[in-house]
């Protein structure tokens, strides 16, 4: 008589608690019947690796497609897109203490004895049919664009040092943790890509000389969402994502024989378990499989029309560079990627900032240009939401040595510019005004998750609704205070 198998019960009190919700949560999609929906990789009757929850979107949306370019250091705005005329006749001055207004300022200018005010060296011209300002020095090709654009110079937030900040412009929370904002979209709307991750991200290289800040990958992280939900980033050196080859001498006949063992040992430990880390190592591997041909696909601009590749600039062919990084967001997209995000470093330019600034734009001008060109002439800007902007701005007041042609900046939470393009968007238009210095928000203000309340809005998605139980709580990317939609900006 064969014994009966025991599987080990030991368990805490909060795995008893755990998975006591699983099993009711499986005996309420099975009372569901037809009516329930699973989520997870090859569900029956789906035809979708990636499906949308139940549900969604909540509306319809204006943007199938997030690409998200962050300028991680955070670019000066007084330089970019903040233009202020009116500062040359305050070169060297004392910064008013009205306006300063008792602000926190970072340990780095803190104990400075003097704050002077450091009008922008660059020239700034309106641009397009719309007469936007833009810096001509720095971004003439992005000037080029500004009728395609949203530009929000009244953005704000409440950490002042790179780590926190970043964390909340991509968690919607200070505190490392959370899902991404990338996780979010992924995780609620699916993909239309059965062959690719929802959520890609690149992490190009930036110009030697430059203080590149550190980036974590809690930026592009699922948090406490399902892991199969985490940004999966493809390298700009050797193999765009490790171990995805084949060793010598496996064929894929072997690779899938292999995967079809692993998943049956790992659906037998779900079974077990009801773990739902399990399942995403499940669909993980199977990812994994598919993208052996798809990521090649992908990489391979061979097919690329001439004049497509002259647009990104000289670098469009060096894996890893910012331009090669924008040329496959919108490969990416049109293979039905939900999500891309391009985090270039560099930004954070304390001192000769008119320099290293110079070559931030220089490397990321030309291609950001492109690609939202390259979009709109394949019909695809209409339904892709392109995001630009860092996580904070700069002190209108010198770090450091002052002169004519070069000064530095610190960190300025109060006000900084982003923008964005297409997918529901008002093109040619500018939002939210700020004093003379750049330095206070005057007229319509938008906090970080104002913004990821509006890009959810875009993309079909009620922000107050979509939530996520952990710990205790309903959690949502834009936390649990009061954020609006900026429907001033949408058309």
């Amino acid at each position: 008589m064969e014994l009966p198998r025991i599987i080990p019960t030991e368990q805490t009190r909060r795995q008893f608690f755990a998975g006591t919700g699983l099993r009711m949560g499986a005996l309420a999609m099975g009372l569901l019947g037809s009516q329930g929906v699973r989520r997870g990789i090859g569900a029956p009757g789906q035809g979708k690796v990636h499906p949308a929850l139940p549900g969604f979107p909540h509306h319809k949306p204006t943007a199938r497609a997030l690409i998200y370019l962050h300028m991680n250091g955070a670019p000066s705005q007084i330089d970019t897109w903040d233009y202020k005329p009116k500062l040359d006749e305050y070169f060297d001055k004392e910064l008013p203490a009205s306006v300063q207004g008792g602000q926190r300022l970072s340990t780095m200018t803190s104990g400075q004895k003097r704050f002077p005010v450091a009008p922008s060296k660059f020239k700034f011209k309106q641009s397009g049919k719309c007469g936007t300002w833009a810096n001509m020095d720095l971004m003439p090709h992005t000037a080029g664009i500004v009728d395609h654009m949203c530009l929000i110079k009244s953005v704000h937030t409440s950490a002042i040092n790179h780590d926190p900040a970043c964390t909340f412009v991509m968690t919607g929370n200070e505190v490392p943790g959370k899902a991404s904002i990338g996780s979010w979209l992924a995780y609620g709307l699916g993909s239309e890509s059965d062959n690719l991750p929802g959520f890609v991200v690149f992490t190009p290289r930036f110009p030697e000389g430059s203080n590149g800040q550190a980036l974590f990958t809690r930026m592009w992280s699922s948090g406490f969402l399902p892991t199969q939900y985490n940004g999966v980033a493809l390298r700009g050196t050797g193999d765009p994502v490790l171990y995805l080859r084949n060793p010598d001498g496996v064929a894929p006949e072997d690779r899938r024989a292999m995967l079809d063992a692993l998943g049956q040992l790992n659906k037998r430990t779900f079974d077990q378990y009801q773990d739902p880390d399990t399942q995403g190592r499940i669909s993980q591997y199977e990812m994994a499989f598919r993208m052996q041909t798809s990521v090649p696909d992908l990489t391979d601009l061979s097919n690329e029309p001439k004049n497509i590749l002259e647009m990104y600039g000289p670098k469009v062919t060096q894996p890893g560079s910012f331009a090669n990084s924008a040329i496959l967001a919108r490969r990416l997209v049109e293979r039905g990627v939900r999500v891309v995000q391009l985090l270039h470093r560099g930004w954070d330019q304390h001192g000769n900032l008119p320099a290293e600034l110079g070559n931030q734009c220089k490397d990321t001008d030309q291609p950001t240009a492109a690609l939202v060109k390259d979009l709109a002439q394949r019909g695809l800007l209409d339904e892709t939401l392109v995001v630009w902007g860092g996580e904070f701005g700069r002190t209108v007041y010198s770090q450091g040595t002052l002169t004519r042609d070069t000064y530095g900046r610190d960190h300025h939470p109060r006000n900084f510019c982003m923008w964005m393009a297409g997918g529901g968007v008002k093109p040619g238009t500018v939002f939210g005004e700020t004093d003379d210095f750049s330095y206070n928000i005057v007229k319509n203000p938008v906090n970080v998750n104002d913004l990821n309340a509006t890009i959810m809005h875009c993309m079909g998605i009620d922000h107050e609704r979509f939530t996520f139980k952990f710990q205790g709580l309903e959690q949502r990317l834009t936390g649990v205070e009061p954020q609006r939609v900026v429907k001033e900006i949408l058309s």
